[in-house]
């Protein structure tokens, strides 16, 4: 395995949509941002990982990795395994992931911006885990102290509407939700969308902080009608607002010194002689 080649860094970005379009960070105009790196591969337990960017923001190193490591002829559940086992290996320990969603509150409209404090797991990637070596509790699974600095930049940079707490209810895609999905999640959740599980999953398991900034992009079916051109507008105009908000987030959180839970809420797990006896079998 090439875990050797993998630089150390203490934050990464989990590219969505948001700034996809932008190129993130490779058009930024900010001094203090520069590329060391550009088209990363590693190999992995579960296979060779996407494509990954390596870049400063100062001093401070960061991963970044786009669109969730989703492509062709892989799965989601081990794109995720691959990108999280490279921020595993790196020594990641806060992670900002962005995304689009659409809409459940029907007092949401697109544009508006969301940092969540909970989610909503509907998908069926339930098992997703790099060792099972832990319990993974998920209280406070949105790091508050990323969640807060990630709302700061993101009022510093925006005029809009920020929501600063929500719950963002998972599903599986490709496909956009049914009208009675959208109906049946109305009053349990925010926002819909399809990454942030198992990523907080795994985050918890490697011990890093994460929290997620989503801008909303399409209304719910069943809520409001919207068109394709509403995205597209977002995804092209929007995008280096976004990038801006995380590069101002990473520049303000500190990696070491963290005063959250986050690594505090990984335990040993009660079946490790278990998994030791399965694993000795093997």
């Amino acid at each position: 395995m090439a875990e050797e080649m993998i630089p150390r860094a203490d934050y990464a970005v989990v590219g969505g949509s948001g700034t996809l379009s932008s190129n993130f960070p490779a058009n930024v105009k900010d001094k203090d941002v520069k590329l060391v790196a550009d088209n990363l591969y590693f190999d992995t337990p579960y296979g060779k990982s996407p494509a990954f960017r390596h870049f400063t923001v100062g001093e401070k190193q960061v991963l970044t990795v786009r669109m969730h490591g989703w492509r062709s002829g892989v799965t989601r559940a081990d794109a995720s395994r691959q990108v999280f086992w490279v921020f595993r290996e790196a020594g990641v320990k806060r992670i900002i992931s962005e995304g689009g969603v659409g809409t459940v509150n029907k007092l949401l409209d697109i544009r508006d911006f969301m940092v969540p404090d909970d989610y909503l797991d509907m998908s069926m990637r339930k098992d997703v885990m790099l060792d099972g070596r832990y319990l993974l509790i998920m209280r406070d699974a949105l790091c508050p102290e990323l969640r807060e600095a990630l709302i700061e930049a993101t009022r510093k940079r925006f005029d809009g509407r920020i929501f600063t707490r929500g719950t963002y209810a998972v599903t599986d895609g490709r496909h956009f939700e049914s009208p009675a999905e959208v109906a049946m999640l109305n009053g349990h959740a925010d926002i819909i969308g399809q990454s942030m599980c198992p990523e907080v999953y795994l985050a918890r398991e490697i011990g890093a902080c994460y929290a997620g900034l989503y801008f909303t992009v399409n209304y719910g079916e069943g809520i409001k009608k919207w068109s394709h051109q509403d995205m597209t507008d977002i995804f092209y105009d929007d995008a280096p607002m976004i990038g801006e908000i995380i590069l101002e987030t990473i520049r303000n959180v500190a990696a070491e010194d963290r005063h959250c839970q986050c690594l505090e809420l990984r335990k040993e797990t009660l079946l490790k002689d278990v998994y030791n006896q399965e694993s000795a079998k093997g």
